[in-house]
């Protein structure tokens, strides 16, 4: 069966519309650039054998079609490695027609289709981080962090510039977006960073310890998306090519602060903008998601380390070559240390007992007086520490001089020697 071509068609409603407008056959070829002749043929029957496409010839590769998918199916092998494999099997055709069938097939198998997926107001957000370099004037290059937190219905941004990815710094931008937001969101997408989840422990993975408290303080429920499929979070992905084209490429940086400062007038200004995806201005946008935020709570989570360090019996626990003293009543037991921006919080039984300037430098020995002032007055401490070595008072406890005590306490039977005579003489 014949069938004419999307470009054959379109060429023969050209020459048709041409004709209706008065154009000599002449004329039409001329404009179409196609002989005279078939012009005349269009115009008499467009719908002739000659008009249309003929039948595809089965050629010398066709028989090894699904050979080719098979392997190609199996691995991503190149077209020498196929052509070489085709001869075996009898093949007698060219290169060139292997190589051109399997770049056709290679383009089929690497088409990606995807679902746009949007949100309601206040269900899901998305965070990510991207590194950024800052160059001096010597050369040196120093590694920045931009945090994103991305609303997924109005597509309202955060930004911060960060020197450092730890737990804490993380935990405490995710704080700063809340409080940006003025809320908090049904659930949060991330993808596999370790602060968040960790992968195939004990052969399974799980979410980090203290990230899943810090979710469970403010309500949300985090989410990670599938390794390698950065698709997944791209409403997080694609505003860090948009800040790195018009926000940092040409940015004269001074100092962190100076940066955050910068690039929060910048994101407030491009709330104004109608969104290419919503076509709909992100700051209206946001009016509408702000309400269904849930609430903040009343207290901030403590986002400082959690280090557990056990007493010594100077009445010390060490921390970066340094020592702190602790109660003498707390020796031998491990007690948790809270640490955060030079200061080093000591508790107990939830409990805080101390707080602590961190030195700059190491080896010192950091201490509250009234801890040693609590063990001096101590005196059934001290008591077990001394007067056990001394010697006890009175008349009762003096010592006398007496035999000599056995080596092993028991009774021992004496025979008299005639039985030992008797025995040796047989």
């Amino acid at each position: 069966m014949w069938r004419l071509t999307s470009e054959k068609k379109e060429e023969i409603l050209d020459v048709i519309d041409l004709k209706r407008k008065g154009l000599s056959h002449r004329q039409i070829a001329k404009k179409l650039g196609i002989s005279r002749n078939t012009v005349k043929k269009y115009i008499k029957d467009p719908f002739s054998k000659a008009s249309r496409e003929r039948k595809p010839v089965e050629g010398k590769l066709t028989p090894y079609v699904g050979n080719i998918n098979f392997w190609l199916d199996d691995d991503n092998y190149q077209g020498t490695w196929i052509f070489d494999r085709l001869k075996g099997l009898g093949y007698t055709g060219s290169y060139e027609t292997v190589k051109n069938k399997v770049r056709e097939i290679k383009q089929t198998l690497q088409l990606k289709a995807y679902i746009a997926f949007e949100t309601i107001p206040g269900q899901q957000a998305q965070v990510d981080f991207g590194e950024f370099q800052v160059v001096d004037e010597s050369g040196h290059v120093t590694k920045l962090y931009l945090f994103c937190m991305i609303m997924g219905f109005s597509r309202k941004l955060y930004a911060e510039f960060i020197t450092s990815c730890d737990m804490p710094t993380f935990l405490d931008c995710h704080i700063r977006a809340f409080s940006f937001f003025g809320g908090i969101p049904q659930e949060i997408l991330y993808d596999r960073m370790r602060n968040v989840y960790i992968p195939k422990l004990t052969g399974k993975g799980k979410f980090n310890d203290t990230f899943m408290s810090f979710a469970l303080h403010y309500g949300f429920k985090p989410m990670v998306a599938p390794a390698y499929a950065a698709w997944v979070k791209g409403k997080v992905e694609r505003p860090y090519s948009f800040i790195r084209e018009n926000f940092w490429r040409g940015y004269y940086f001074t100092d962190l602060k100076a940066a955050n400062h910068d690039i929060y007038g910048w994101l407030m200004r491009q709330e104004q903008r109608t969104h290419g995806t919503t076509h709909e201005q992100i700051d209206k946008r946001f009016e509408r998601e702000q309400p269904c935020l849930s609430p903040l709570p009343f207290k901030d989570f403590d986002t400082s380390w959690r280090i557990f360090r056990k007493v010594r019996k100077d009445c010390v626990v060490r921390y970066d070559c340094n020592r702190y003293v602790v109660s003498h009543k707390l020796v031998g037991q491990k007690i948790l240390l809270r640490v955060k921006d030079k200061i080093l919080r000591v508790f107990t039984d939830n409990k805080l007992l101390v707080t602590y300037t961190i030195p700059d430098s190491k080896g010192n020995l950091v201490q509250d007086p009234r801890f040693y002032a609590e063990l001096r007055k101590d005196r059934a401490m001290n008591k077990r520490k001394y007067l056990q070595f001394y010697p006890k008072k009175g008349r009762a406890h003096k010592r006398t001089v007496g035999l000599k005590k056995m080596l092993y306490d028991m009774d021992v039977y004496v025979r008299p020697l005639s039985e030992y005579q008797k025995v040796a003489e047989g």
